[in-house]
């Protein structure tokens, strides 16, 4: 399996985020653009473009004159948010097993290999990227470009606490055998199956809902008082 090449400002907001939701920087924390292009030896530029991610990802923000800072996470924004993507995810499923093209549903299978490849390596962080392009696969497949571009959008504001998901144990295999089911659904054209096992692989729910709040709430916890 080809690695997944990031650019600097990715590996900046990659490992920014991973400060944030483990508890490392906390929030009200003032982020230093000088400090941090210092300690990881790159240039304004890629600064800017991280901050610029990870406030479209509501875990910074800016305050002018100010600076920028950690944000506070709002649990409950974040489910009903949740709850809004599982069901776009669902609609894409739905359409895809409809619409989807030989060559969409090669690709999809390719994507869903190489999250395979990537789970069984036992590395999440190359996981993360792979599992984006599935998902991508299911948007186009849907052949409704609106609703691509929404899921897209909340997509990208959720993207950290997805990858949070996947920290927690075994999460990242379930995932794999959801993607599976999901993959079999859209070939068969069974539109039904894979609405509803999208919309359960992005629903948090269950035992899911008390890991997701336990991890979040770690990432507000004050130093010292985490765990």
């Amino acid at each position: 399996m080809a690695s997944t090449k990031r650019s600097n400002a990715q590996q900046l907001r990659d490992c920014l985020e991973d400060d944030i939701i483990n508890g490392r920087r906390l929030p009200g924390e003032r982020l230093d653009p000088d400090a941090l292009g210092r300690a990881f030896n790159v240039s304004r530029t890629p600064v800017r473009e991280a901050f610029q991610q990870l406030v479209a990802s509501g875990l910074i923000t800016v305050s002018p004159k100010k600076g920028t800072f950690v944000a506070k996470v709002g649990i409950d924004q974040l489910i009903e948010m949740f709850e809004v993507m599982a069901e776009l995810e669902g609609m894409c499923g739905r359409l895809a097993a409809r619409r989807i093209s030989e060559p969409e549903l090669a690709a999809l299978r390719v994507a869903h290999e190489r999250c395979e490849a990537a789970a069984l390596a036992g590395d999440t962080d190359v996981y993360y990227y792979e599992n984006e392009t599935f998902h991508d696969c299911i948007y186009t497949a849907s052949h409704n470009t609106f609703l691509a571009s929404e899921a897209r959008q909340l997509k990208q504001r959720l993207k950290p606490y997805r990858r949070l998901q996947l920290q927690v144990r075994q999460r990242m295999h379930n995932s794999l055998n959801e993607h599976h089911v999901i993959v079999e659904a859209i070939a068969k054209g069974d539109a039904a199956l894979a609405q509803q096992a999208l919309c359960d692989h992005v629903l948090i729910q269950g035992e899911r809902f008390s890991d997701f709040v336990s991890s979040v709430r770690r990432m507000e916890a004050p130093a010292g008082q985490a765990g």
